[in-house]
């Protein structure tokens, strides 16, 4: 069902936030439900918050190149499989035989999961992209082993009762216009929590900071069909050329968040990071990339299955993100400076001449493409907040995904 979105009510210790959410809802023995479902105001992703930007789209969606050979070619190749369980960073390609809610516990409510749940699926175990429980549950398996019955955390934790407490009701009016306040309302407090409004009387208010999915869970079938070494040499590699199937690739598209998830989305890329590079300072923070001062851009680095997608196709998504951006220095859309600057940073010279012979073909008049190309260099993997910052946010990831991206809200 769809959650009513409410108004955004700022004041000096609480708030009110508001984002509507696509839920499934199951039974639940817990209290308050029917208030719960008819007045929340909102359901935020537990991974991570959203950064206050403005709202605005994050660029065009690119057009994702089909392909019905993708689930074959994950698991015909066995000349690199390996017979062990897998090691954190390798490559792990694997059947989801079944994916549902868990009706063993009393929590109603799950997100329709944001990655593909059905057919053969790869990551790299320990890197991002679907949920911690199910990297956790493929660690523990072999080659061609299958489990059944599983169940899974759905990311939101557990129920903790220390996160629930009381106000007393006099003092709520300093805070909050309580005229705008219902059973289920989500309250936003000074330290970031958010928390729910779970009983209002006279007396008292009851808040609980757990998150509304606390709880809930997955249960799952999972076959394991093999296990790959994944990528080992990050850097520039020249005319050598990375021999692997599983190959790197880096880009800079502006404001990474967008950027990873195209890539996120395009069938055969297995894995994303965002982080920063072309700069000179050595662990850069966000802080610093973004004051302009280290020389470094926002940019993605992937890694992607050469026998489903293919360099130019990675290079066109890029390419069509930018837009008539491709035109502009320093420039992506609202974003301005240096850190924002787009580029295209080749491992290989196989890769240099792909991106090149796209790129000069952009040119048109007097019209200066813009975009860097150059080797790649020392890549900063940037803070965990900002990993999947959009997947977490609530935005779909599956393969071939169209729905437009929202970098900003």
């Amino acid at each position: 069902m769809l959650l009513p979105a409410t108004a955004f009510f700022l004041c000096s210790h609480l708030f009110l936030a508001a984002n509507a959410w696509s839920t499934t809802a199951r039974s639940r023995a817990r209290p308050n439900i029917g208030s719960l479902l008819a007045n929340i105001g909102s359901l935020h992703s537990s991974s991570s918050l959203f950064l206050a930007k403005a709202d605005g789209e994050c660029g065009v969606t690119p057009e994702i190149p089909e392909s019905s050979s993708v689930a074959s070619n994950m698991v015909d190749d066995s000349s690199t499989s390996l017979s062990r369980k897998p090691k954190s960073g390798d490559i792990v390609t694997f059947t989801l035989l079944r994916f549902q809610p868990d009706s063993s516990d009393d929590i109603s409510l799950v997100l329709e999961p944001l990655f593909d749940t059905t057919g053969t699926l790869q990551l790299v175990l320990d890197r991002g992209n679907y949920l911690p429980g199910l990297h956790k549950l493929l660690s523990t398996m072999n080659p061609g082993e299958t489990i059944q019955g599983v169940s899974i955390d759905a990311g939101y934790g557990g129920y903790n009762p220390e996160l629930v407490f009381q106000l007393p009701t006099a003092d709520m009016g300093n805070s909050i216009d309580t005229s705008l306040v219902k059973i289920g309302t989500v309250l936003g407090m000074g330290n970031g929590m958010n928390c729910r409004v779970t009983e209002m009387n006279d007396e008292k208010w009851t808040l609980d900071a757990n998150h509304v999915m606390a709880g809930a869970a997955y249960d799952v079938d999972v076959k394991m069909e093999k296990v790959e070494e994944g990528p080992t040499n990050w850097d520039y590699v020249g005319d050598e050329a990375q021999d692997d199937r599983y190959k790197v690739a880096t880009f800079a598209l502006g404001c990474f968040w967008g950027g990873e998830l195209a890539y996120q989305r395009m069938p055969g890329v297995i894995s994303t990071h965002v982080g920063y590079t072309q700069g000179q300072k050595d662990n850069p923070t966000y802080e610093e990339v973004c004051a302009g001062t280290t020389g470094h851009t926002e940019a993605m680095r992937i890694i992607y299955d050469q026998n489903i997608v293919s360099y130019k196709s990675l290079v066109q998504l890029g390419v069509d993100r930018l837009g008539g951006d491709v035109y502009e220095l320093n420039k992506v859309g609202n974003d301005r400076g240096t850190q924002y600057r787009h580029g295209i940073y080749f491992h290989d010279d196989d890769q240099k001449k792909v991106a090149e012979e796209l790129l000069n073909g952009l040119g048109s008049g007097d019209r200066e493409v813009m975009t860097e190309l150059k080797k790649a260099e020392k890549f900063y993997i940037a803070e965990e907040y900002h990993q999947q910052y959009l997947l977490k946010g609530g935005q779909s990831a599956k393969k071939g995904a169209s729905d437009s991206i929202r970098c900003y809200g």
